[in-house]
């Protein structure tokens, strides 16, 4: 009579989460003709099963995540996504943030619940930045209007650049960023905005490129000394440029506001075929307290894109 006992209450879970799957999935109802019987049938033949402490994997939900780190992803990474399906995405494996979002877009992350960690759209290119003065009355144009998108919609991270060296001397570039910035800086305060400027790597992806180490976009915030301006530490970026991720995210970490992940040598997975150890690393930012967003920037190269976001999001979930 127990073990009786034990396969009704197994078979109303498996049933219960069945129906959670499918409706998660985006189908509004189920087939009426298809029993709870039938249901978990087919789950057995799927290869999704039943174990005798509960279900399988396909239908369980997904283990909670610990909350030590906040994670996200970014958009651009999933191109056959809509946003809305990727909101559905991040939200099925367990977090609620999307990185690098215009306002376009928030409306749909709003009505996902799920967070812009990262906004964009005020710049007007990688090349074209902050370290350029012949660039400065348009930034300042758009920048002081993204300001306010941003405050109005209830986020708070921008970013910025600094735009390419084009053979000036990156003394004269510091100066340029500095001034610039620094005519939107004072509303970036009063709306409680943070202007993030990204480390990037002027090696392999992006030649030319000016902040591309830490310590040119560390001694700039230096000189503008506001807490409405920091860093986007590119792990990725800056194992190429630099290395000695751990050692710099433990002694800059104040410069930080941000991170991004991407498997070195590629940009792709963050699995064990690329050289970073991202547990270590996320344990290391962990472990200063930091309280922002993590969020994957990699290239998924694995048939299954999902399936390698759900191993990023669990090797940083330390």
């Amino acid at each position: 009579m127990r073990i009786a006992r034990q396969r009704r209450c197994i078979e109303s879970f498996a049933w219960e989460n069945f129906r959670l799957w499918f409706e998660d999935a985006g189908m509004s109802s189920l087939n009426p003709k298809l029993t709870r019987r039938n249901a978990i049938g087919a789950a057995l033949m799927a290869g999704v099963g039943l174990a005798a402490g509960g279900v399988g994997p396909g239908l369980a939900a997904e283990k909670p995540l610990k909350g030590n780190l906040k994670h996200s992803v970014a958009r651009w990474t999933f191109p056959k996504q809509s946003v809305a399906e990727l909101c559905q995405t991040v939200k099925g494996i367990g977090f609620s943030a999307i990185d690098l979002v215009g306002p376009e877009d928030w409306p749909t992350l709003k009505a996902h619940g799920v967070f812009s960690s990262m906004c964009n759209g005020a710049e007007i290119g990688l090349t074209k930045g902050f370290a350029a003065t012949e660039f400065h009355d348009q930034l300042v144009e758009r920048y002081t209007r993204h300001i306010d998108l941003v405050a109005d919609a209830g986020y708070r991270n921008l970013i910025c650049f600094s735009g390419n060296r084009n053979a000036m001397d990156p003394a004269e570039r510091m100066a340029n960023a500095e001034a610039g910035l620094k005519r939107i800086l004072g509303h970036a305060e009063k709306r409680g905005v943070m202007l993030v400027m990204e480390l990037l790597n002027s090696r392999v992806d992006h030649p030319d490129y000016l902040c591309d180490h830490s310590a040119w976009g560390i001694e700039l915030c230096k000189r503008i000394g506001s807490d409405n301006f920091g860093l986007l530490y590119d792990i990725y970026h800056m194992q190429i440029m630099e290395g000695d991720i751990i050692a710099s995210i433990r002694k800059n970490h104040a410069f930080f506001k941000h991170y991004h992940t991407a498997g070195v040598p590629g940009r792709h997975e963050i699995g064990e075929d690329q050289e970073l150890n991202y547990p270590a690393i996320c344990r290391a930012i962990r472990d200063t307290g930091f309280d922002g967003y993590l969020a994957q920037e990699f290239m998924p190269q694995a048939p299954d894109p999902v399936a390698s976001l759900r191993e990023a999001i669990r090797l940083c979930d330390v």
